[in-house]
C-alpha cells in the first residue's frame, strides 16, 4: 500500500510580501516630548507595506523603512499621555505597542545674584559679567536698552553694556523661564572732567609749527588738543601726559590751547607764534661795570620766548613781550666788549654790544 506524503507548508519568505496583518515587536524610543517631532523606530514583521502609522488617533509621518519589512522609522506627532502605536497595511492593522508622551519640565526662573563691574561710562561698551542661576539663553537690558550678550550659561552671562544716560538703572535678565532684576542694578558714570596740571610746553613756536609739545594733567584719555581752531596731531596720550605736533600758525599771534575729552574741556595755556626776531633799538645801556647787576632794555618785534646772551653768558630776564625785553646785566670781564644776541624759536638777532669798564 502506497502512502501519500504531504509536504509541510513552507514559512513565508521574509523577502516576499507579508501575507498577514503586520506584527509590532517594539518602538524605540518608547517615550518622547509632548511636542513630538522626534524619530521613533518601529520593529516587527510585514512593516514594508505600511499605509498608515498612528500614535493613538494621530497619524505619524513615515520617513524610512526596511525593504524586508522588519523596521520602520516615523516622526512622532504631538500628543499627551500614553497612547497605542499601530501600523496599517493592506493586510490589516498591527497589534499596539505603547508610547508615552513626557511632560516637559518648565524652564527655571532666572535668579541673577550680582553684576561685575557695577558701574561704567555712559558711552557703554563695558564688559560685564552676571552670576546666578537659570541664566542660560538669557537676554539682558540696562534701563530698558538691550545689551550685547557674548555668552551665557546656567550660571554666568557675559556681555557689553549699551550706552545710557548717567545714573543708576535696573538690569533685567530674561529667559524662557521669566525675568528677574540684578540686585543693585548698574550705575552709569559721566566721564571725568580733564584737568591740566602743567600747561603746554613750549608756549612759543615759529609760524611753521612742527615742534613737539607736552601737556600734563589727569583724566586726559581720549583727548583732542586744539590751537585756536586748529586740531593738533597727537603722538601719545597716557591719560596723564599728552604729546603732539605744534600746528602752523600766524606770526605775531597768540592762540588758546584747549584739551577736550568726553568729560569736558580744560585750558592748557597759550601758544605764541613768533617770526624772526628783529631788534629795532639795541641794548641800553651798552656799558656796565664788570660786576654787572644793572637793568638792560632791548626793543624790537618777534621777541617773545627770547633768551639774551652776553658773549657766552645767558642773562636773567625780568620781562619779555613781543616788543620789549628787560633783564639783569650779567657779570663780565673788565675792559672787554661782548656781543649781545637775542634768540627766539624764530631765529637770532644782534642786540648790539656790552662794554665792561676797567
Amino acid at each position: 500500500m502506497n502512502a501519500t506524503v504531504h509536504a509541510a507548508p513552507l514559512a513565508p519568505s521574509p523577502t516576499l510580501p507579508w501575507p498577514l496583518p503586520p506584527v509590532l515587536f517594539a518602538d524605540s524610543p518608547n517615550a518622547g516630548p509632548e511636542t513630538g517631532g522626534n524619530l521613533v523606530t518601529l520593529t516587527g514583521l510585514g512593516l514594508n507595506a505600511a499605509t498608515q502609522v498612528h500614535f493613538g488617533e494621530t497619524p505619524a509621518t513615515v520617513v524610512a523603512g526596511d525593504v524586508l519589512g522588519f523596521s520602520l522609522v516615523v516622526v512622532a506627532p504631538p500628543g499627551k499621555g500614553t497612547v497605542a502605536v499601530t501600523v496599517t497595511t493592506p493586510n490589516g492593522t498591527s497589534n499596539p505597542v505603547a508610547y508615552t508622551y513626557l511632560v516637559a519640565s518648565p524652564p527655571p526662573v532666572p535668579s541673577p545674584t550680582a553684576i561685575t563691574p557695577a558701574s561704567g561710562p555712559t558711552a557703554g561698551g563695558t564688559v560685564f559679567v552676571i552670576t546666578g542661576a537659570g541664566l542660560a539663553g538669557a537676554a539682558v537690558t540696562f534701563g530698558g536698552i538691550a545689551a550685547t550678550v557674548l555668552a551665557s550659561t546656567a550660571n554666568v552671562i557675559a556681555g557689553l553694556t549699551p550706552a545710557h544716560a548717567a545714573g543708576n538703572v535696573p538690569v533685567v535678565v530674561t529667559t524662557a523661564g521669566g525675568s528677574a532684576s540684578v540686585p543693585g542694578g548698574f550705575t552709569y558714570l559721566l566721564p571725568p572732567v580733564p584737568v591740566v596740571t602743567a600747561a603746554i610746553t613750549p608756549s612759543v613756536s615759529i609760524p611753521a609749527g612742527g615742534g613737539v609739545f607736552t601737556i600734563v594733567g589727569t583724566n586726559l584719555t581720549g583727548a583732542t588738543v586744539t590751537f585756536g581752531s586748529t586740531t593738533a596731531t597727537l603722538t601719545a596720550n597716557t591719560g596723564t601726559v599728552i604729546t603732539g605736533i605744534i600746528p602752523a600758525g600766524t606770526a605775531g599771534t597768540t592762540v588758546n590751547v584747549t584739551v577736550t575729552t568726553p568729560g569736558g574741556t580744560a585750558s592748557a595755556g597759550t601758544m605764541t607764534y613768533v617770526g624772526v626776531p628783529v631788534v629795532t633799538a639795541a641794548i641800553t645801556p651798552s656799558v656796565s661795570i664788570p660786576a654787572g647787576g644793572g637793568v638792560f632794555t632791548i626793543v624790537g618785534t618777534g621777541l617773545t620766548g627770547a633768551t639774551v646772551t652776553f658773549g657766552s653768558t645767558t642773562a636773567t630776564l625780568i620781562t619779555n613781550t613781543d616788543t620789549l625785553i628787560t633783564g639783569t646785566i650779567p657779570i663780565g670781564t673788565p675792559a672787554t666788549t661782548v656781543n649781545v644776541t637775542v634768540t627766539t624759536p624764530g631765529g637770532t638777532a644782534s642786540a648790539g654790544t656790552m662794554t665792561y669798564t676797567a
